[in-house]
């Protein structure tokens, strides 16, 4: 392993305890506020002006490059402050930092990746043409920081983003995902006294589901899944309503707008039965060919710097380098630390690896531009 002299570890440990030590749910204010100001404290004199944006109540962190530089396209580093863990989780599982490896709710997923842009920062230099945005609602789909990331992200040369990898390989291709719900109508009716006068939503909802089930291709590697379905208000009500909640993810566009057709069309089989399909596109995929040149770049990098061989991943799990790929920005994904168990109560940071990280992360900011494929 080799490890940067110019990485302060003990620092880069301090901090990582410091994020972990905030608890920040989604959307989580009086988590997420502390947190920035500890991030933009961090960016002084590294970045220009750190601004908090507030979207739908839920506030991000801009920092903004220090010169803009018409000639010169930015870099923009990307990450997210919230978790998938509760309040009071940090009770249960404090940070620990024992044998290399540090422990805590959100220390994977993705706190030590915030510490690792900061790092990456000061090893290039602070240079003038980066912009970071940390946002507060990923884990949730970003329902409000979507527009926010694009915005960020236009006009940029490259976006880095620094969620974890898969057993230390960047993510250089995520699937699409897309969100749907498909209500049924029907008629009530009295279970035992007339149900031949109702219109069962039950019934008429497994059709339906029997027909979404149908809708994947694994040879392509869409997926189709019926998730959550609810009917009838009581036993003996012929049910009048229903809905089931449908996940679909694929590598390619396309195949979302081919699923979303074809969900489009599905039409009742029972007489006098309705449907209704609400939903759509939530994050359009990242597609390898977005990430292949920043995936060159990054493997010769660590060949010159004396670091492990990078590998590359595909996941099915989205983030909000989606969006930007959806854009046609390169867009490399995974370039947090090395530990696993994302979402998990075991997850777990490789501390060996954060100044490796940095060093990465750091060289790929001087790297040289990567042309943008405008969509």
């Amino acid at each position: 392993m080799n490890t940067s002299p110019h990485v302060d570890t003990a620092r880069s440990l301090r901090r990582l305890r410091q994020l972990v030590e905030l608890e920040t749910p989604s959307g989580h204010v009086p988590g997420l506020d502390p947190l920035y100001e500890l991030l933009a404290a961090w960016s002084n004199g590294l970045l220009g002006r750190a601004e908090r944006v507030v979207r739908d109540g839920v506030p991000h962190l801009y920092v903004h490059e220090r010169v803009s530089d018409p000639a010169r396209a930015p870099v923009l580093l990307l990450g997210h402050a919230d978790t998938v863990w509760p309040l009071g989780t940090l009770a249960e599982r404090p940070f620990t930092a024992v044998d290399g490896r540090a422990t805590g709710p959100g220390v994977f997923d993705m706190k030590a990746g915030l510490v690792t842009a900061l790092d990456a920062l000061e090893l290039a230099g602070g240079p003038d043409d980066v912009r970071m945005l940390v946002t507060g609602d990923e884990e949730q789909g970003s329902p409000t920081s979507r527009a926010l990331v694009e915005e960020a992200a236009a006009g940029c040369r490259a976006v880095l983003v620094l969620e974890p990898g898969r057993d230390g390989a960047l993510k250089t291709a995520r699937k699409g995902v897309a969100l749907y719900r498909l209500g049924v109508r029907g008629r009530a009716a009295h279970a035992g006294l007339e149900p031949e006068l109702g219109v069962n939503a039950l019934v008429e909802l497994a059709h339906q589901v029997l027909a979404i089930d149908g809708l994947g291709d694994s040879g392509r590697g869409t997926t189709v899944t019926p998730t959550v379905g609810r009917a009838g208000t009581t036993t003996n009500t012929v049910p009048e309503c229903a809905y089931v909640e449908v996940d679909v993810r694929a590598w390619e566009r396309r195949e979302l707008e081919r699923v979303e057709e074809a969900l489009g069309i599905l039409c009742a089989k029972l007489p006098g039965a309705g449907v209704e399909l609400a939903g759509g596109i939530n994050r359009p995929p990242l597609e390898r060919a977005m990430s292949a040149q920043l995936l060159l770049a990054a493997q010769r990098l660590a060949r010159e710097l004396g670091l492990a061989a990078i590998e590359e991943a595909r996941v099915g799990g989205a983030s909000d380098g989606n969006f930007t790929a959806g854009l046609g920005i390169p867009t490399l994904d995974g370039l947090g630390p090395a530990g696993a168990g994302a979402h998990a109560r075991h997850e777990w940071v490789d501390l060996g690896s954060l100044p490796e990280r940095a060093m990465l992360v750091a060289g790929l900011i001087r790297a040289p531009a990567v042309a943008a494929t405008v969509r």
